[in-house]
C-alpha cells in the first residue's frame, strides 16, 4: 500500500482541508491518506476549538485513513521546529508522499529556493542580526533579509503566505534531512489562511469559521463551509461540552499563574527570555481580559504567535527540561484509523512496530507524559463531570472508524 502523508491540525476540518485531500489522492493515486495532527494545542500557540478525539473523528468521516499525533513538544513550536518533526513522522509511517497547499501549486520554487538560501545563509544571517538589533522579532527580521536577497533573485518563492512557509519547511527538511519521502504542492483554493471573513462560495478559511463560531456560539452560518460529517461532530461536542475552547476561557487561568509564580519559577518556562517574565506580570496586574492582556505585552519583537506558545508553556508548566534536542519520534501515537489504516499499520509493524503506539498506558515516555499534561489543561475550562470523562479518554484506545 502507498501512503499520502498529511500534516493537519484540522481546526476544525473544513471544506477547504477536503478539498486538498482529495486533490491529494488525486494527484499521487496513493491508497490511503495518512494525517500526523497536531493534539490539543496548536502550532501558533492557540487551544484547538474541540479536542483533539473530535477532530480524528472529523478527519477520518471525511476520508483520511490514519492519524498520528504530532507530540506537544513539536507541535507548539516555531514553522521550522514543527515542519521537521512532522516530517520525520511521515518518514517513520513510510509515507511515500507529503502534500501541502500552496500559493501556485509548483514544487520548483521550493527546492530552488531552499539551494539559494543554503548558498547565501551567511548573508542571510547577519542581515537578520541587523534587523533584530532594530527590534524586529526574529521571525520578522528573517523575512526582512529574506526580502533583501529576492530582490536579487526574483523568482524566489513568496514566503509571506502561511502555507508558502510551512511548505518551504517541509521540503527544508526533506533535503536537510536526506529523506526518501517525496514532496507534492497543492495549488491552494478559497480563503487565504488567515482570512477572518466569511465568502460568498463554499471554502472559508478555519480562522472565519473559528471567529464565527465562537462570536454566537451557533453553527448554523458556517454550514455551508463544513463537510456533513464534520458539522455533526461540532454539534455533538457543542451539545456534550457546552463550550468551545477559546483563548477567553483560559485567561483566569493565565492571570492567576502569573500572579501566583515566582520570578524565578517564572524563568524557567520554556522560551521565557529577556526579562520576558516581568512585563508579562505588569500587564496581568491591570488586564481584565486576554485581548487587553495581548494588547499591553505584544511589540515588534514579541509577536502575538510567539506570546500565545509562551503563555500554552506557561499554563502546561513546560520548562526548557522538558523539550528534547532531538526532532526525530521515540514513539507513534495512534490517534484513530480506518479499515485501510488498519491494515497499513498492520504492514509496519514488522519493521516500526516498537514505535506504533495505540495503547498508552502501557508506555512510559516523558515526552508522552506531557500529552495527559496537555489534555488536562484543554479539559480544565469543561464542567467537572465532562473534566472526568476526557481525563480517561487519554488512556484508551484509538478513534475507529
Amino acid at each position: 500500500m502507498k501512503a499520502a502523508g498529511l500534516v493537519v491540525e484540522y481546526n476544525p476540518f473544513h471544506n477547504g482541508h477536503q478539498y486538498h485531500l482529495d486533490q491529494s489522492l488525486a494527484r499521487t493515486k496513493a491508497d490511503i491518506a495518512v494525517g500526523v495532527m497536531s493534539g490539543n494545542f496548536l502550532q501558533r500557540g492557540e487551544p484547538a476549538l474541540v479536542n483533539k478525539w473530535a477532530r480524528t473523528k472529523m478527519a477520518l468521516k471525511a476520508g483520511v485513513d490514519l492519524i498520528v499525533e504530532l507530540p506537544f513538544v513539536h507541535a507548539v513550536q516555531k514553522a521550522e521546529y514543527f515542519s521537521e518533526a512532522a516530517i520525520l513522522l511521515l518518514e517513520e509511517l513510510q509515507c511515500e508522499w507529503v502534500c501541502f497547499g500552496s500559493e501556485k501549486g509548483e514544487i520548483e520554487p521550493f527546492t530552488n529556493t531552499y539551494a539559494l538560501l543554503a548558498e547565501h545563509a551567511d548573508l542571510i544571517d547577519q542581515q537578520a542580526k541587523t534587523f533584530m538589533n532594530a527590534g524586529h522579532s526574529y521571525p520578522k527580521a528573517m523575512a526582512l533579509a529574506y526580502a533583501e536577497l529576492k530582490k536579487n533573485y526574483p523568482d524566489m518563492l513568496t514566503l509571506d503566505q502561511p502555507n508558502n512557509i510551512l511548505g518551504f519547511h517541509y521540503v527544508s527538511a526533506i533535503l536537510k534531512n536526506k529523506l526518501s519521502i517525496k514532496p507534492i504542492t497543492i495549488q491552494r483554493t478559497g480563503s487565504g489562511y488567515h482570512d477572518a471573513a466569511l465568502p460568498k462560495d463554499s471554502i472559508a478559511s478555519a480562522t472565519a469559521i473559528r471567529k464565527e463560531i465562537t462570536a454566537d456560539g451557533s453553527l448554523k452560518d458556517v454550514a455551508r463551509f463544513l463537510p456533513g460529517a464534520s458539522y455533526d461532530v461540532l454539534r455533538d461536542y457543542q451539545e456534550e461540552m457546552r463550550l468551545w475552547h477559546t483563548w477567553d476561557l483560559y485567561w483566569p487561568y493565565v492571570k492567576l499563574k502569573l500572579l501566583t509564580t515566582s520570578p524565578s519559577a517564572l524563568k524557567d518556562i520554556y522560551e521565557m527570555k529577556e526579562g520576558l517574565e516581568n512585563r508579562l506580570v505588569t500587564a496581568a496586574q491591570t488586564s481584565a481580559t486576554f485581548l487587553e492582556f495581548m494588547q499591553k505585552v505584544k511589540t515588534k519583537r514579541y509577536t502575538w504567535t510567539r506570546l500565545q506558545r509562551l503563555l500554552t508553556y506557561l499554563l502546561m508548566n513546560i520548562t526548557n527540561d522538558d523539550i528534547p534536542h532531538a526532532l526525530k519520534p521515540t514513539y507513534i501515537r495512534v490517534l484513530g484509523f480506518s479499515q485501510k489504516g488498519r491494515e497499513y499499520m498492520q504492514s509496519l509493524k514488522k519493521e516500526k512496530g516498537h514505535l506504533l503506539l495505540t495503547r498508552p498506558a502501557a508506555a512510559n515516555d516523558p515526552i508522552l507524559n506531557i500529552e495527559q499534561r496537555a489534555a488536562n489543561v484543554h479539559a480544565s475550562i469543561l464542567p467537572a463531570e465532562m473534566w472526568q470523562k476526557v481525563q480517561k479518554r487519554e488512556y484508551q484506545p484509538p478513534v475507529i472508524i
